[in-house]
């Protein structure tokens, strides 16, 4: 039987040169090569693109009138196509109420597992919830006292849709003649509610209205059980006005949450024969699975509304500089001086002390009661048309003034200005479990949903293995489906390297890699055959360590009967392929072409295959001669914020820093949440920044500034692209202004902007394209006919530079307008920065929108370089080497390494070994992730690292470090012996050296 294939004919997506290729079915292909050469063109923009495609055609049209539908790619045929799914490294979710668990669906099948099988306790007394009889609820509806009046009502219908016409037409005819529909009562003789059915509805019958009297008590009983008869063992007392000594019952509704109606004038208790505690007298509404939502009100906290986070007033904001006098140290006041001195000049008063008296020389007492209110009265004086007017009353305080006014305020503008010294902190309600009292207290083998939920995935799958030999008979009849599917899911999330992750883990928080692999879980977990699936880099943010787990589950994708087309640099990755297809020769204009296609021993062998070169040895990146040394150090002191287990860290100032470690070992959170926020708060005066839990941060001295250059967009709008980031449109902008036609028509800098009017095609609007809109089809974008694209008039367009249009540069690569402004001093050393970052390939007006994460961050990057620089600055990179090809990350290096010379401090998190190798200081954190995490492994020069037992990242270095002698096996990827700048017989007496020296060392 012959192979079958994916037939790809005349590809000419993006830089695609009506491109020819057959892709092995059910096997595992990478695409490889440089960046910018389309890859993404290839696997993304042709193949999947064209199988979605076809896929939603194949759905009627009312369906793809709410799934959309993408365009047809540039290619003549695809053939051979299966369903296609793309796994990509976007974020899971940027809502803050999406979790680890709710993402994977785990959160799911724990509230169903709790609603099922849950046991209630009471959150007061722990005890467990018992049943509830009917003699039980009379008793505390007499708890009430004497001539109290009330209504019994069953609740028949509890937060559902429709507009519930037939129920009322049978109530009716069942002789009720009251109903309360959300809150509001109706007289169903003459006035049956009319609801919008689009709309959730609570419908309560009234059952009686009652006196609370001994004489009446036959009668309430009978109402009890009529109302426990129609809302299936539910019931809902109703006190429109409570007297003032409401008994057990007020207090009881009051403590636990069950107010409804308006304020304090209306008590609304619910009762159930199931679940209440007696002891405590506490009821309980019916445990649903809606009720361990913290999406939902029935289960989210009532204080963060299940946020698990609430912004308060900080004291170290309001208060920045102790130093300050009292009449301007409160920061938030700052704005209006004149009525607030005024009752500041009246608190001194009070204390005797001056307004000109520093804060920090105040006792305690007297600050706290600056910040939280006075203990006292204080008079307070104005002057009035009439002279001084005399008040005395209380100080509100600093503090609770702002909380008060972040409520009530009307203006958005005051109300921005407040949050400027809030800071976000756990919800104390809750404790950032973000449920509410009886959901965190109903208990499956004497473990909460909230446990469960900060338990790590790995210790989640150890807690839920064997559950089922501990529950009883019932229960486990119940619980045995749902535990084998929480069991598989938390499963698969191990078997790609996530074992770390927390289930409460924000959604928004996890890298792209992550990200990508929670939904590579997800799709093992589908067991899907036949399916097409196209990977963006799943190895980025991965530790060597972890990558086996990763593409033993790739491999177990394929052996199902799926395809994978992977778009990967990693050698690993590459070496386990069935088949790759190598792409170049060079990025941009000069890519779209396939160099080599094999396996991993064809590629090696290939001849034009830059890829082979450097997998084979031929080409590499060497390791430094020297490594720089610093006597002064940047030292984060006490860091606890997430996993990290009150570290200390020393980063050398001057040098070039990589922080490494496991996934999930504390990288992120000891470079993102406590470096950066704690030196931005610092160094920057950021009061929007909220830095992790740490002590301190010492040798800031030696910085001037501090700059983090992620991967997030360089713009939001298509306007935005790289000419325009990096400065570069300016200097076009000014030739253009410069020439002699535009001074005769009288052309300034302006006329040649896109984004205002006068130059720009008014047509378009500058943007270039047309959005039309197809319905039930996807938008289309058409070149404006106006402009043909060119996003300009024709009269500016008939200003030209060296023969060539400001539209024509807009579509030039970025080593095309290299050559053309050759010279242009400055604007030519610009555009060699973006070369110097691997980016020559990409067009100047390349929308911002387009660019990937590891692009946007090297423009970044380029920028930076750009600007006048008197060092000592310290630079934060988050995994530089995104998407980089070997090629390109040799010019990466070579930049960080100049950027260091300057006299900055580059700090990058790294995984890829040959920028590690290249580090003057190694900060390797670990040794495991998540719990295991946290903590300092190993510290020092890479070759320190490689020596130390216990470091992973130590182990896998070895293999790139000659010069450690080390036993482990290192050949297969260790560098020729000329790319480290050093001969065989140098090699050989630097190991003789070492082992003199060990010898040595063990003799002492």
């Amino acid at each position: 039987m012959s192979k079958e294939f994916v037939r790809v004919t005349g590809a000419e997506e993006h830089n695609l040169k009506d491109l020819d290729v057959e892709i092995p079915r059910e096997e595992f292909t990478v695409v490889t090569g440089l960046s910018g050469s389309g890859k993404s063109s290839l696997a993304f923009e042709t193949i999947y693109a064209e199988g979605q495609r076809r896929y939603i055609e194949s759905l009627s049209a009312y369906a793809r009138n709410f799934l959309g539908q993408m365009d047809k790619p540039q290619v003549e045929s695809v053939e051979g196509l299966s369903p296609a799914i793309s796994i990509d490294q976007k974020n899971a979710a940027n809502n803050p109420r999406s979790t680890v668990g709710t993402v994977t669906e785990l959160h799911d099948y724990l509230r169903l597992l709790y609603a099922r099988v849950g046991t209630p306790h009471c959150p007061e007394c722990g005890r467990e919830v018992g049943e509830q009889s009917a003699q039980q609820m009379v008793r505390r509806v007499f708890d009430l006292p004497e001539g109290t009046r009330a209504m019994i009502a069953a609740p028949v219908v509890r937060d559902q849709k429709g507009a519930f016409e037939d129920l009322f037409a049978d109530l009716r005819s069942e002789g009720y003649a009251r109903v309360e529909v959300d809150g509001e009562e109706y007289d169903l003789a003459s006035e049956a509610p009319e609801l919008d059915e689009n709309y959730d509805h609570t419908v309560d019958v009234v059952v009686d209205r009652i006196k609370v009297r001994e004489a009446d008590r036959s009668r309430i009983t009978d109402s009890v059980e009529t109302a426990l008869e129609e809302a299936d063992g539910v019931m809902k007392l109703i006190v429109p006005d409570p007297p003032e000594e409401a008994g057990d019952l007020g207090t009881t509704a009051r403590s636990t949450g069950d107010l409804a109606g308006d304020g304090d004038s209306r008590v609304v208790v619910e009762f159930s024969e199931e679940l209440a505690c007696t002891h405590c007298g506490i009821d309980f509404s019916e445990i649903e699975t809606r009720s361990f939502s913290f999406n939902s009100p029935h289960g989210a906290c009532p204080e963060c509304e299940g946020i698990g986070s609430t912004k308060e007033v900080d004291e170290d904001l309001v208060v920045q500089d102790e130093s300050k006098p009292i009449k301007s140290v409160f920061e938030p006041w700052s704005y209006n001086r004149s009525y607030y001195r005024t009752r500041l000049d009246n608190v001194a008063n009070h204390f005797d002390v001056s307004v000109n008296t520093p804060f920090e020389e105040l006792d305690d007492d007297v600050k706290r009661q600056f910040l939280y209110g006075t203990d006292r009265q204080v008079e307070f004086t104005q002057q009035t048309k009439n002279g001084v007017r005399r008040k005395t009353q209380r100080f509100e305080g600093v503090i609770p003034n702002l909380e008060r006014r972040h409520v009530e305020t009307d203006s958005d503008r005051t109300r921005e200005h407040i949050e400027d010294f809030m800071a976000t902190t756990t919800c104390p309600a809750c404790d950032g479990t973000r449920l509410k009292p009886q959901s965190r207290s109903v208990l499956v083998e004497g473990t909460a949903i909230t446990e469960v939920n900060r338990m790590s995935i790995g210790d989640a799958l150890v807690h839920f293995e064997g559950m089922e030999s501990a529950l009883t008979d019932r229960d486990r009849t119940i619980a045995e489906e749902i535990l084998k599917e929480i069991r598989a899911r938390l499963g698969f999330m191990e078997e790609v390297g996530l074992e770390y992750l927390t289930l409460d883990r924000e959604a928004a928080t996890l890298s792209g890699g992550e990200s990508q692999r929670i939904r590579l879980a997800t799709q093992v977990g589908s067991g899907l055959v036949g399916v097409l699936y196209v990977l963006d880099e799943p190895s980025i943010g991965l530790h060597q360590r972890d990558n086996d787990k990763l593409l033993d589950t790739l491999e177990g994708l394929r052996d199902l009967g799926n395809t994978l087309i992977v778009v990967e640099h990693d050698e690993a990755t590459m070496r386990r392929a069935d088949t790759i297809v190598d792409m170049g020769p060079g990025p941009g204009k000069r890519g779209g072409e396939i160099v080599a296609q094999g396996d991993f021993d064809d590629i090696v062998a290939a001849d034009d295959s830059l890829t082979g070169d450097y997998l084979a040895g031929r080409k590499g990146i060497p390791v430094p001669d020297e490594r720089r040394d610093s006597e002064a150090a940047l030292t984060v002191e006490g860091a606890r914020q997430h996993n990290l287990a009150d570290l200390d860290v020393d980063i050398p100032v001057g040098t070039f820093t990589a922080i490494t470690g496991v996934s999930g070992s504390g990288k992120s959170t000891l470079m993102h949440d406590v470096l950066y926020k704690g030196l931005a708060r610092e160094m920057n005066d950021n009061t929007e920044v909220d830095p992790g839990e740490h002590d301190a941060i010492t040798g800031v001295e030696h910085l001037g500034g501090v700059r983090l250059i992620d991967q997030s967009p360089i713009g939001r709008t298509p306007r935005s692209n790289p000419a325009t980031y990096t400065d570069v449109f300016d200097y076009v902008r000014e030739l253009f202004a410069e020439t002699k036609l535009s001074n005769q028509r009288g052309y300034d800098k302006g006329r040649f902007s896109f984004n205002v009017k006068g130059g720009r095609c008014e047509e378009c609007g500058g943007q270039g394209t047309v959005k039309i809109e197809m319905n039930f089809l996807s938008d289309v974008y058409v070149p404006c006919e106006e402009c043909g694209g060119d996003r300009y008039n024709d009269e500016t367009l008939d200003v030209t530079y060296k023969g060539a249009t400001i539209a024509d540069v807009l579509d030039m690569s970025v080593d095309e307008a290299y050559e053309f402004f050759e010279s242009h001093s400055g604007l030519n050393r610009r555009l060699g920065l973006l070369r110097d970052v691997g980016l020559g390939y990409m067009r100047l007006g390349q929308p911002s929108t387009t660019l990937s994460g590891g692009e946007a961050q090297r423009v970044k990057l380029a920028e930076e370089l750009g600007k006048k620089d008197g060092g000592e600055t310290l630079y934060l990179l988050d995994e530089p080497t995104t998407g980089l090809h070997k090629e390109d990350e040799r010019k990466l290096i070579d930049v960080l390494h100049r950027l260091t010379d300057k006299g900055n401090t580059v700090v990058v998190i790294e995984h890829e070994l040959d920028l590690v190798k290249n580090a003057d200081h190694v900060v390797d954190l670990g040794p495991e992730g998540g719990e295991g995490g946290g903590e300092l492994v190993a510290a020092g020069t890479p070759e320190d690292v490689a020596r130390t037992d216990g470091s992973y990242t130590g182990e896998y270095l070895r293999d790139y470090l000659p010069r450690v002698d080390v036993e482990g096996p290192r050949a297969d990827r260790r560098l020729p012996a000329e790319d480290d700048g050093r001969t065989a017989g140098d090699e050989a007496e630097t190991e003789e050296t070492d082992e003199a020296e060990a010898t040595a060392a063990s003799d002492d």
